[in-house]
């Protein structure tokens, strides 16, 4: 779909509309077209896609992911698999490496290691007894896999698969920092794991971040780190041919102060904030929901950079020339230190970053020749600091020269990120911590946190389970909540 969706209603009336039109919200429009729905998407930006849009952030002809770029959780996700988005003309490219991991080489292990798509493979690098520990881990859980995703990403419920869950359960409860040098010996595994472990962008002490780590890690040996093919742009403009081939309709452009302002719907779904809906619902929810809603904090920021570059990165390690994401630490201590400090205001000189490098699979992302780097490090929520320059330093730390092909940055703050999405407050992209007081109970304890005391008014955003990633799976299960209210 090369143009853009329509900018005012076709109708008055519809079954549903759902504001916001990133991944959550467009699986909750499609599920809902899927019954027979008649369903409208209304979008405050001029394009659908929340942090699913490719943009030329530098210059001409470099496209650049504004927010998520390896989706590992797309493919893996039970619903959006179900979806013939491949019809529509997304098309996911795997990276020979899923993800490399730097290392310092001073402590003796080399200057990378690799997160291969085989267990085997990967356990090969260690040490006997890492080699040994490392299958016992993930070779089970990639084995329970299509179990672990049906029951893990969604609401607290009675698992289909107890056995499998409880497995995972023992071992996601406990703090990364612990869980890493309870199973690991050496540096390799070790800085392998607490890697993975920090995209829950939480200090790695806490309980419940190993949960993470060991999800991703798996999800790389299960379904790859693909990236999407043209950028991550193809994601929501498939998903947005999806329901239009259903009958559903997305309107950009309207941004919503009120819900009154909208055509009548028996049946309205945010994905937003809590506090979002809450200013948008009114007097609709009772003061006492509402009090709760705004309770629900958000987490840590993120700043970040978008690089144009006129040769690929010139890494030291082959493991990172080959790797679609690249985790940026000297080793185990350096990563717990640089999520450490999410909370202290004082950000670390060597951060832990993220770093991907998708032309280098995907050549239309930038003219002939050329490249895109993509990265960014974890800050403390709401942080107005610089972070460009400890950045490119520890990107020219594990690839020297590196300074030598930037042609032009583009930088996004925290108060970037929020202008860009009203739903990262602060600089937080997971739409509300992932510490384990909210991991399991976003955004309030409830059996049903989809639905809320207004039986027409729903919450579908990552600030509901599973959380924040491109699955959409928080989309269907609001939808789910829909239809079941109906029946």
């Amino acid at each position: 779909m090369d143009t853009m969706p329509n900018s005012t209603p076709k109708q008055d009336r519809y079954d549903a509309i759902v504001i916001g039109s990133g991944p959550n919200g467009l699986s909750a429009a499609i599920r809902l077209a899927q019954e027979g729905k008649s369903v409208l998407v209304v979008e405050r930006a001029d394009e659908p896609g929340g942090g699913t849009r490719t943009s030329e952030l530098t210059l001409p002809g470099f496209h650049h992911d504004v927010c998520s770029t390896a989706h590992p959780m797309g493919l893996a996700s039970p619903y959006l698999g179900t979806l013939p988005l491949e019809k529509f003309g997304l098309e996911w490219i795997q990276p020979e490496l899923p993800m490399a991991q730097t290392l310092d080489p001073a402590h003796g292990h080399g200057d990378a290691v690799a997160l291969f798509r085989s267990v085997e493979e990967t356990a090969e690098q260690f040490s006997s007894q890492d080699a040994a520990k490392y299958r016992s881990i993930f070779g089970p859980i990639v084995r329970d896999l299509p179990k672990l995703f049906g029951d893990l990403l969604g609401p607290a419920a009675l698992p289909r698969h107890p056995i499998a869950v409880t497995r995972f359960g023992l071992q996601a409860l406990t703090p990364a920092s612990f869980y890493s040098g309870l199973m690991f010996d050496e540096e390799p595994a070790k800085t392998l794991f607490l890697g993975n472990a920090a995209h829950s962008i939480v200090p790695l002490t806490k309980p419940f971040t190993s949960a993470i780590g060991l999800m991703l890690q798996s999800a790389a040996h299960g379904v790859g780190w693909p990236v999407a093919k043209g950028g991550s742009k193809s994601i929501w403009k498939a998903m947005v041919a999806c329901l239009e081939n259903l009958g559903g309709e997305v309107c950009t452009g309207i941004d919503v102060g009120q819900i009154e302002e909208l055509p009548k719907a028996d049946s309205i779904l945010f994905d937003t904030s809590p506090s979002a809906m809450v200013k948008m619902t009114g007097d609709r929810l009772p003061a006492g929901y509402k009090r709760r809603l705004l309770d629900y904090h958000h987490g840590p920021g993120v700043f970040k950079l978008d690089l144009a570059l006129s040769e690929p990165i010139p890494w030291i390690s082959d493991i990172c020339r080959r790797a679609g994401t690249i985790h940026l630490s000297g080793g185990a201590d350096e990563t717990v230190a640089s999520e450490a400090a999410l909370y202290s205001n004082h950000p670390v000189d060597k951060p832990f970053q993220l770093v991907a490098q998708p032309a280098t699979f995907d050549p239309s992302r930038a003219p002939k020749g050329k490249h895109i780097a993509w990265t960014y490090c974890h800050v403390p929520p709401g942080w107005d600091g610089d972070a460009t320059e400890p950045i490119l330093n520890q990107i020219e730390r594990f690839a020297p020269g590196f300074r030598d092909t930037i042609l032009a940055t583009n930088a996004m703050s925290c108060a970037d990120m929020e202008r860009y999405n009203p739903n990262y407050i602060g600089g937080d992209i997971a739409c509300g911590a992932s510490d384990f007081t909210q991991l399991l109970t976003r955004p309030i304890a409830k059996l049903d946190p989809y639905s809320t005391p207004d039986p027409g008014i729903f919450l579908c955003s990552a600030a509901t389970p599973p959380g924040a990633g491109v699955h959409g799976m928080c989309g269907y299960h609001a939808a789910q909540s829909v239809l079941k209210k109906e029946r």
